[in-house]
């Protein structure tokens, strides 16, 4: 990314198409993928605490028909959950489990990388795939128990993604051939915007897990560079469950 790249940025509304094709696996019209493609899929990543508000709304509301059906809270959280899940076509929680695979499953940077790349799943991403979904599920449960789950199903979402942004401005990419590093390093303007979109609503509404978040992604950030020596797609997906389920317990150390 050079000094141009920076100084051309300019946050337009077709990054929000870019960032939801990236993220997400909504329905989008082909369009939206063959409009200025000269424009680096990095300068999008400024949209991406929007693409949680959006994951947010979906979730929310499958919670809400749940909750208006008359289910309980607990099975109002698996629809919250399901909604989740299937609009980015888990590709977070994917990255989680290849992370934990990788990352102590493997003994050199190579091999690491490679254990990351295969699409099977071993005892570390299952069991990291278990907690994160527990966790999430036991928090979610008890936020919708309470009646205020929404905001901070959008805080977490919009505060979660713009911690992805930060990891990919911070570190180099691990696999240049990868996804994350087609996608390239996203402007400084564009991660700041990304921040501020989840400081404000983060700060407004749970302040108290805004040190929590940056001090986990600050975590991620570095165990990332120890184990691969910069980011990776399934890193910036760690970040993400990682980051979130920091937000929700948050909250729910809060309701105590």
């Amino acid at each position: 990314m050079t000094g141009n790249d920076i100084a051309d940025f300019r946050p337009r509304l077709a990054d929000l198409t870019t960032a939801l094709g990236l993220l997400t696996r909504l329905p989008l019209p082909l369009s939206a993928f063959t409009k200025d493609q000269t424009r680096a899929p990095a300068h999008a990543a400024w949209a991406y605490p929007l693409v949680g508000l959006v994951i947010a709304s979906l979730s929310a509301l499958a919670g809400w028909l749940a909750l208006s059906f008359g289910l309980p809270s607990t099975a109002a959280t698996l629809f919250v959950l399901l909604a989740s899940i299937a609009s980015t076509g888990a590709m977070h929680e994917d990255g989680l489990a290849d992370c934990a695979d990788g990352f102590w499953g493997g003994w050199t940077r190579d091999r690491r990388l490679e254990i990351m790349k295969d699409s099977q799943i071993g005892t570390y991403g299952v069991v990291a795939l278990v907690l994160s979904l527990g966790l999430r599920f036991v928090a979610l449960a008890a936020l919708i128990a309470s009646g205020g789950y929404l905001m901070t199903l959008i805080c977490a979402a919009a505060m979660s993604r713009a911690a992805m942004v930060a990891v990919m401005y911070a570190l180099p990419a691990a696999r240049p051939a990868g996804l994350s590093g087609a996608t390239g390093r996203p402007p400084k303007h564009a991660m700041a915007l990304a921040l501020l979109f989840g400081v404000i609503l983060v700060g407004w509404v749970l302040p108290m897990a805004l040190i929590a978040v940056l001090a986990v992604t600050f975590g991620v950030a570095l165990v990332a560079r120890a184990k691969i020596g910069g980011q990776t797609g399934d890193v910036l997906g760690a970040t993400q469950q990682i980051t979130e389920i920091t937000v929700l317990l948050t909250a729910l150390a809060a309701l105590q």
